[in-house]
């Protein structure tokens, strides 16, 4: 099982980037996505999450309205869509899977069963 994301970069507030995590050696469509970050000296925030077939989606507080989570199940991967940027959203940013029967998804981290390494996203003038 391989979770890899990728994407990040130094961006300045304001701006936006475009994570991606593709996804191989599992069945992709059993699993709904999550999208994680961690700030250096801060708990991990679940962010994003996405169900199996892609209609279901659910943000935190702190990036509804400026991230958008969306996914190619022919392609095996889940995106991220970054806008409107803050300094604040400076962070390691990591995806994980939730094999589920459900049409639901979650960001509580303890229900993923694949993390995958992260991407570095910073926002800094």
């Amino acid at each position: 099982v391989q979770l890899q994301a990728s994407g990040g970069g130094l961006v300045q507030p304001g701006g936006s980037l475009r994570l991606s995590c593709a996804a191989s050696g599992f069945t992709f469509t059993d699993y709904a996505i999550g999208w994680f970050r961690q700030a250096p000296g801060k708990e991990r925030e679940g962010i994003s999450c996405i169900t199996r077939g892609g209609s279901g989606k659910s943000y935190a507080d702190s990036v509804k309205g400026r991230f958008t989570i969306s996914r190619d199940n022919a392609k095996n991967t889940v995106y991220l869509n970054l806008n409107n940027l803050r300094p604040e959203d400076t962070a390691v940013y990591t995806c994980a899977a939730d094999y589920t029967v459900t049409g639901f998804c979650s960001v509580d981290g303890g229900r993923y069963d694949h993390w995958g390494q992260g991407t570095q996203v910073t926002v800094s003038s």
